[in-house]
């Protein structure tokens, strides 16, 4: 299945939960979510029974939007958490936080992932002073992430940058909004992942 391309606030409604899809819209409280907080749809406000299988459908198709990837790429992602030693659902969540586009979007350099997703593709983001254009590339602690000269002024990254005062970012990248560079200080711990998946539920899902 093809990464989905249509109306995010659609996906929030029907999953229940912010996920971060329309950044500036959410803060200023005014995302379909906040206006209309059940499904859509013509049954949208019925309430229905949730098989557990549900619930943990659910969970997946959470994270799978919110980091904005495939369902092959979320499910080749979790087979390589599943070998590692430790957690496999934390080891998800981490694989899923170093994704170069995560990480342009952690720094605050773009309002939401999609956003963030096109300025890495569209070459607008270097690693360690080379363009990366992929925006799966898996970020190293200590590696250099900036937006490059001739895009450091442009108005949406600018603005991103801005609601940074608001939002504030997460300990670990460390920013300078002046220069619009940050450094991938470390790889985060799930306790510091503040994000509304339960990645148990995945593993359990999986597991099947």
């Amino acid at each position: 299945m093809a990464r989905y391309r249509g109306p995010v606030e659609k996906i929030e409604r029907r999953l229940g939960v912010s996920l971060g899809l329309k950044g500036e819209r959410r803060l200023a409280g005014k995302s379909a979510l906040e206006k209309r907080p059940f499904p859509p749809g013509q049954h949208g406000q019925r309430r229905a029974k949730v098989s557990e299988y549900g619930l943990q459908l659910k969970e997946k198709q959470k994270a799978k939007f919110m980091y904005g990837i495939s369902e092959k790429q979320f499910r080749r992602l979790f087979q390589e958490a599943n070998a590692q030693a430790g957690n496999t659902g934390e080891n998800l969540i981490k694989l899923l936080e170093r994704r170069l586009d995560n990480v342009v979007y952690r720094m605050g350099f773009a309002t939401t992932r999609r956003f963030a997703r096109q300025l890495v593709s569209h070459g607008h983001v270097l690693v360690d002073g080379k363009k990366v254009n992929i925006p799966s590339y898996r970020v190293k602690a200590g590696q250099k992430i900036e937006i490059r000269e001739k895009s450091k002024n442009n108005p949406q990254i600018q603005r991103a940058i801005e609601l940074t005062n608001q939002t504030g970012i997460v300990p670990w990248v460390d920013v300078d909004k002046d220069k619009v560079f940050g450094i991938f200080t470390r790889i985060p711990e799930r306790e510091e992942v503040q994000i509304p998946v339960e990645e148990r539920m995945i593993v359990e899902f999986y597991s099947k």
